[in-house]
């Protein structure tokens, strides 16, 4: 019964967010949940291809370029993951997610986060990077 509510207040939220914030609830979405592996490594999979297919290469340039290739690795990982039940490389694909949304974050909304942005290559003014996502 409160199911199928909340089933309708998160798809509002999903078609009312703004393209920026579409980006971060892929990132958000990221579950650790390692029950019911088949979904939980379908839907990560699912989300990286979204991310992948939003990537504006005209826009983003090499940014987008080492997004794509970050992506590609991210597969492979939950690929290898699953074929060899690796639960390190699964958390390993999660850091990366928390990464990149602290990123974005950042990007979108200079809300720098604790987690590493200088290893990433954002300082203060790197705003361009929201430019390789068509959104």
């Amino acid at each position: 019964m409160y199911s199928n509510g909340f089933q309708s207040y998160r798809k509002t939220n999903v078609i009312t967010a703004d393209p920026k914030r579409l980006v971060l609830m892929c990132y958000e979405d990221v579950d650790k949940d390692y029950e019911g592996k088949a979904t939980v490594i379908k839907k990560a999979q699912d989300i990286i291809n979204e991310l992948m297919c939003s990537l504006d290469f005209e826009k983003g340039g090499s940014i987008a370029g080492n997004l794509e290739s970050l992506y590609n690795y991210m597969t492979r990982r939950i690929i290898y993951a699953d074929v060899n039940r690796d639960v390190g490389a699964i958390d390993e694909v999660i850091g990366m997610f928390n990464e990149l949304k602290s990123a974005w974050e950042e990007a979108f909304y200079g809300q720098a986060k604790e987690t590493g942005l200088e290893t990433m290559g954002f300082d203060e003014g790197s705003r361009e990077v929201a430019n390789c996502v068509s959104v």
